[in-house]
């Protein structure tokens, strides 16, 4: 299906739309066109240290008005995910405050502190990360038979001077301790996909994925049959796209050069 007839676009939100607190050139014009002409686009970022209200917030402060409908966060993706597997379980959570807040009211019995009841330790991407929050996870991992999940594989997010150690990079430090591997829910696996198009009712060929990173927003689209643009102000670049075995359906230098193609 051609670009110019995508009806749902499914958008990363650092390094795509945004870097900190402004838009990418182009990306207010492209989320505001999508709206106009009747289309739905939606954010799937991997990024958990905000909560859907903090991102409304957000982006209301840089001129977008948005919705609840217009996100489908990895914070979002793991409520639904630990109340399924662990139901009333104590989870412990390396996260920032919005983080387990967002967890405690979606019902998730989030957990600060080490308990040898804990059912699972989380880790999400967390700028307000300590040496005793890492600590506290390895004790846990190390002494029960608690499970270990992480909100994503992004090793890095991208930052107005370059970038900084994302929930991945949390994980390899812990994951060096204890010799253990988590089990990932955000982007590339498919329940952030699948979400999407449950709310939406729009069919995998009528949807475009777009971001930044090969390894989370391609792999996501390549994994469920979505195409894909990569977009290169982010962590992706072309030698990158070149080298690596599963490839963007559209390579674009910005989304405003997207804006262009669905324009026309």
């Amino acid at each position: 299906m051609e670009l110019k007839n995508k009806k749902l676009f499914l958008f990363d939100i650092d390094g795509t739309v945004s870097i900190g607190d402004e838009f990418i050139d182009g990306a207010k014009e492209l989320l505001e066109y999508i709206a106009h002409t009747g289309r739905k686009y939606i954010f799937i970022t991997n990024n958990s240290t905000k909560s859907v209200s903090d991102y409304i917030l957000k982006f209301s402060a840089m001129g977008l008005k948005t919705t609840d409908s217009n996100f489908v966060t990895a914070s979002y993706a793991a409520v639904k995910y630990m109340r399924n597997k662990y139901k009333d379980g104590k989870v412990y959570t390396i996260g920032t405050k919005s983080f387990i807040n967002e967890l405690k009211k979606g019902g998730v019995n989030a957990v600060e502190d080490f308990d040898k009841d804990t059912a699972c330790v989380l880790v999400g991407f967390d700028n307000e990360l300590t040496y005793s929050k890492i600590e506290t996870a390895c004790r846990i991992l190390s002494v029960t038979d608690a499970g270990y999940a992480a909100t994503n594989p992004d090793l890095v997010c991208p930052a107005p001077f370059g970038f900084i150690p994302d929930c991945g990079s949390i994980c390899r430090m812990i994951n060096e301790a204890v010799k253990k591997e988590p089990v990932f829910i955000g982007k590339p696996e498919s329940l952030i996909a699948d979400i999407c198009l449950q709310n939406t009712g729009l069919s995998k060929e009528e949807t475009l994925i777009v971001g930044d990173r090969l390894y989370t927003d391609i792999l996501l689209g390549c994994k469920n049959g979505i195409q894909t643009a990569a977009v290169l102000t982010g962590e992706t670049d072309t030698e990158e796209i070149k080298l690596s075995s599963y490839k963007p359906d559209y390579i674009f230098n910005s989304v405003k050069d997207l804006y262009n193609a669905v324009k026309n």
